[in-house]
C-alpha cells in the first residue's frame, strides 16, 4: 500500500512538471500571476516543470527502493510539501486572505500528500 501511496504523490508531481513546461502561463492563472516574458516562461517551466519533473522521478525511485532511499527520499518530499502548506499559512496570518480555491484547495492537497508520503515510508 506504501508503493501506490507513493506513486500517486509522484503522478501528482509529473502531471504538474509536465503541465508547466508545455503551456507554463495557464499554470499561473488560478493564482492571478501574469506569466507573459521569456523569463517568466522559463522561470516557470524551471521551478514548476523541472523541480516536479525531478521530484516525480525520485519518488518513482523511492517507490521502487532503489538504494534504499525510499525513508529519506519521502520524508524530504513530505517536508517540502509541508513547507509549501505553512507558507500559505503564514501568508494568512499576515494578512493576506483569500478564497477557497486556489490557495486553500493546494494548501490541503499539499498536506494530504505530505500525510500520504509519511505513511508510506
Amino acid at each position: 500500500m506504501g508503493t501506490v501511496l507513493i506513486l500517486v504523490v509522484a503522478a501528482f508531481f509529473l502531471l504538474m512538471g509536465l503541465y508547466a513546461l508545455a503551456v507554463p502561463a495557464a499554470l499561473g492563472q488560478p493564482f492571478d500571476i501574469r506569466i507573459e516574458s521569456p523569463v517568466a516562461r522559463s522561470e516557470i517551466r524551471a521551478v514548476y516543470g523541472g523541480f516536479g519533473l525531478a521530484i516525480a522521478a525520485l519518488l518513482g525511485a523511492a517507490a521502487a527502493d532503489v538504494g534504499d532511499i525510499r525513508p529519506g527520499a519521502v520524508v524530504a518530499v513530505a517536508a517540502a510539501l509541508g513547507g509549501m502548506a505553512l507558507g500559505r499559512i503564514i501568508s494568512r496570518l499576515l494578512g493576506d486572505a483569500t478564497g477557497f480555491y486556489p490557495n486553500w484547495f493546494y494548501c490541503g492537497v499539499e498536506i494530504v500528500a505530505a500525510g500520504l508520503l509519511l505513511l508510506a515510508r
